[in-house]
């Protein structure tokens, strides 16, 4: 089967959408499919993998994300070729993904991975959130109901996609993570990486350091037991817009010697980190099903995060995790108990890793290619039905 990727970001960005388009075209490669990704911008970059075509477009910022109005001809040209579409934004790749579908009688399927208006409330501060909570409702519901399957990570986020008006049938399916790559660190780091002894307790965090990850309330909830708990450190993994403030802040509460941001590391290094850290800590609200979580709990790590959609579908209290709500003290109370509690902390890691089978990249592919073979049989045997007519 030929498949289409449409995104409107991809590597060198290294986020949750992009890791996931990978891992899931290098699972489908793997049983013998032909994958294609059409992206936007970087056009320079060195790709590692087959079969990237990418369009000229305009960067927007430092965002990683790029403008266009349409596709390149190369591109268009090959993504009428494709037995399926999978779409990954609603805007510039979803629109191109309508269109071609249209004319070249294929497939969409499109997976909202994002819940847009919490991005907007960072990233573009200065439009009112009922605005753009208005732009997705007009929009969104037209859009999804184009696509012949519409896919989300979490039923927090069919939740919040009711909730703008969208009618249509919504597949849940979940992230998938490479299990075993997690389970089985190549090359696991120690806590004397970074100096410290054997007996020192991590958590540990992944992730840009953008607003939408919360992480200043993670720096003042780990303030609050600092004191309390002596052998605690923070280890905080990933780069962005607020490394240099996050770093201040640090500074300023005078957790230096207590809290590590050890900026971006390579994807594949990052089974390595996890090995060195006795519990995962998450503040984000902003999430639909995080790539994080699902890998800290592959790793065998117990999560500690605030309920929003995808945490919360991901994060049994007390069973593989613990979940707080987004009050400093309470947070700070349940980072005191995984610290101080190893009992606690080795029946939450069973459950995780009773949890992460799950979510496994070969599972949740599966379950997609399933989608795309049912709905190309469809539009063949509508075909046949149209001739005979």
């Amino acid at each position: 089967m030929r498949i289409g990727q449409m995104t409107e970001v991809y590597k060198p960005v290294i986020n949750g959408v992009t890791n996931f388009i990978s891992l899931h075209k290098r699972t489908l490669e793997s049983w013998g499919h032909k994958v294609f990704v059409f992206t936007l911008g970087e056009e320079d970059y060195e790709d590692d993998e087959l079969y990237i075509i990418r369009s000229p477009a305009i960067p927007l910022s430092d965002t990683g994300y790029h403008l266009s109005f349409r596709f390149s001809h190369r591109a268009r040209k090959k993504i009428k070729t494709m037995d399926v579409l999978h779409v990954h934004h609603p805007f510039i790749s979803g629109r191109q993904a309508i269109s071609m579908g249209k004319r070249y009688d294929i497939p969409v399927i499109y997976t909202n991975h994002t819940r847009y208006h919490l991005q907007a409330r960072y990233y573009v501060p200065f439009i009112p959130e009922e605005f753009s909570r208005a732009f997705l409702e007009a929009y969104l519901p037209n859009f999804t109901a184009q696509c012949d399957l519409v896919v989300v990570p979490s039923r927090g986020v069919k939740r919040a996609l009711q909730e703008l008006g969208v009618t249509c049938n919504i597949e849940v399916i979940p992230n998938g993570v490479d299990v075993a790559q997690f389970q089985h660190p190549a090359a696991p780091l120690s806590k004397a990486v970074l100096g410290l002894p054997a007996h020192a307790l991590v958590a540990i965090t992944v992730g840009r350091l953008g607003p939408e990850k919360n992480l200043a309330f993670l720096l003042r909830a780990f303030t609050h037991i600092a004191a309390e708990v002596p052998d605690l450190h923070l280890v905080v993994i990933g780069s962005g817009p607020e490394e240099e403030y996050l770093n201040e802040m640090v500074h300023l509460l005078g957790l230096a010697a207590r809290v590590h941001l050890v900026g971006e590391v390579p994807y594949e290094q990052i089974p390595n980190w996890l090995a060195m850290a006795d519990f995962f800590a998450f503040a984000s609200v902003s999430e639909s099903h995080p790539l994080v979580v699902l890998e800290a709990m592959a790793a065998g790590l117990p999560v500690l995060g605030i309920p929003c959609p995808g945490v919360e579908d991901t994060v049994v209290d007390g069973v593989n995790g613990l979940l707080s709500s987004e009050d400093k003290e309470m947070f700070a109370a349940r980072l005191c108990r995984l610290a101080r509690e190893p009992e606690l902390r080795a029946r939450l890691s069973a459950g995780a890793r009773e949890t992460r089978d799950q979510y496994d990249i070969r599972r949740t592919s599966t379950t997609l290619l399933a989608h795309y073979e049912r709905l190309v049989e469809e539009r063949a045997r509508r075909r046949v039905e149209n001739h005979d007519e």
